[in-house]
């Protein structure tokens, strides 16, 4: 369930690129580069996560991805991507084309997330990206929408993918004796970790809306001062 609902938060992006590298292409089309390009598109993934959740078995790297994730987790809650970049594909082989190339350069943080919340399960990691394929394919557009109407639905998300992060750390074959034995710690690093996860994207996004404020009243101030000075 992890893995799934990290696909469906991570997968917005997904959404946006499949139908920005297909917009152009004749209706009859548009249904076959999407099937053909998001099915290349999930084989690098799920080629990637597997290479990934071998990676993550050598020592202290787990940690690290898990530190990395929680970067993220982070981003997640204060990006403001935009997807000028993505060309639309003139032909049917170029938009598949577009579509997994962009996938793959997009889709690290969607990678590590799964690797992490997989723990060295490779059937974990291929049955979730199985069930959320027909789910990103199409209901993307419609959870997207859902996370512009019910904004907290993206700090659950961070919430779940900085909980992912802080076992990554604490399931680190290096730090396991230290978390195993000491349980409540061990929750309470968990804890920690999502509460400033959240917290510091809390206080990004309150920083980020003063200075768009200060921004749209500084002209309006200028102007008033030059009509007083005439």
């Amino acid at each position: 369930m992890t893995i799934i609902f990290i696909d469906l938060l991570l997968a917005g992006d997904n959404a946006i690129v499949i139908g920005l590298a297909a917009r152009n292409l004749p209706k009859h089309m548009q249904k076959k580069a999407v099937m053909l390009g998001t099915a290349g598109a999930v084989i690098i993934r799920v080629v990637a996560t597997m290479l990934v959740v071998s990676l993550l078995k050598i020592p202290f790297l787990l940690a690290i991805g898990g530190i990395l994730l929680i970067w993220i987790a982070y981003k997640l809650l204060v990006q403001a991507e935009a997807h000028n970049n993505i060309k639309s594909g003139a032909t049917l082989w170029s938009a598949i084309r577009t579509i997994i190339i962009a996938d793959a350069a997009m889709g690290l943080d969607n990678v590590i997330a799964v690797a992490g919340a997989a723990h060295g399960d490779y059937f974990l990691v291929i049955l979730g990206l199985l069930i959320s394929i027909p789910i990103v394919v199409w209901g993307s557009t419609l959870f997207i929408k859902v996370f512009e109407k019910f904004s907290w639905v993206i700090y659950l998300g961070s919430g779940v993918l900085a909980y992912t992060a802080a076992k990554m750390i604490t399931h680190e074959s290096e730090f396991a004796d230290f978390f195993t034995s000491n349980p409540l710690f061990t929750w309470i690093f968990i804890a920690t970790i999502i509460v400033l996860v959240v917290v510091a994207g809390v206080w990004t996004n309150a920083i980020k809306a003063r200075r768009i404020q200060l921004n749209e009243t500084s002209p309006a101030i200028v102007t008033q001062k030059s009509r007083e000075s005439l």
